[in-house]
């Protein structure tokens, strides 16, 4: 079960108590201000998007760096979703998963690509799949990329189009701020109830998580 304190715009979820490694864990679901709203609008959001900026949610938690400090990070997602995704966040937290960063693609003027290039974990994002007229999961605030780089999208000629990625091309030997099976980032998203593009067949997306599974 989980408790919710409601201050203002924003409910700060209380959720149960894992012991020591919970304490440094701080966590919050806000609306979209109006400030940020103008930040993303032209950026990540436009109109004729699938989403209103009235359904989306700004998540902010603690998370562990790969320096192996706590740091503070944001992701923008769907209403619907926002709690699940604090819960993974808390989850990864307690279990030591280091995420590089954490912030809106807006920061990166809505590029997927150079969101990436900076190993940023993101969610909400008003775009296509790439190549089609189809929207991306990341339209509806349904979708987030963890760690990029450690963890690219491997299509059939078993490639990366980020330098970066190459070296984890290979999935074996397990490194920190990967995702693979049995190992945090996996568990925590497996919890939610979230499907995973490390199980796709064919191309593998490794960074991608979403409530679809697509």
């Amino acid at each position: 079960m989980r408790a919710e304190l409601v201050v203002g715009s924003v409910i700060a979820l209380l959720l149960p108590s894992h012991g020591v490694a919970a304490l440094g864990f701080r966590g919050s679901i806000g609306e979209i201000s109006p400030a940020l709203a103008e930040r993303m609008t032209g950026v990540s959001w436009r109109p004729g998007c699938p989403v209103p900026l009235r359904d989306l949610r700004l998540v902010r938690a603690t998370h562990r760096g790969f320096d192996g400090r706590d740091h503070r990070g944001r992701l923008i997602v769907h209403r619907d979703v926002a709690a699940q995704i604090l819960a993974v966040l808390r989850r990864l937290y307690v279990d030591g998963f280091p995420i590089r960063r954490m912030t809106p693609v807006d920061a990166y003027g809505g590029s997927d690509y150079r969101s990436i290039e900076a190993d940023n974990t993101s969610a909400f994002n008003c775009r296509f799949v790439d190549g089609t007229r189809r929207w991306s999961q990341h339209a509806y605030g349904r979708a987030v990329d963890v760690n990029p780089i450690e963890n690219p999208y491997v299509g059939s000629s078993g490639t990366s189009s980020h330098t970066a990625s190459g070296p984890y091309l290979r999935r074996t030997p397990f490194r920190q701020g990967m995702a693979a099976e049995g190992h945090a980032l996996v568990r925590a998203f497996d919890a939610a109830g979230w499907g995973w593009g490390g199980r796709w067949p064919g191309a593998k997306d490794y960074q991608h998580f979403s409530a679809s599974g697509r």
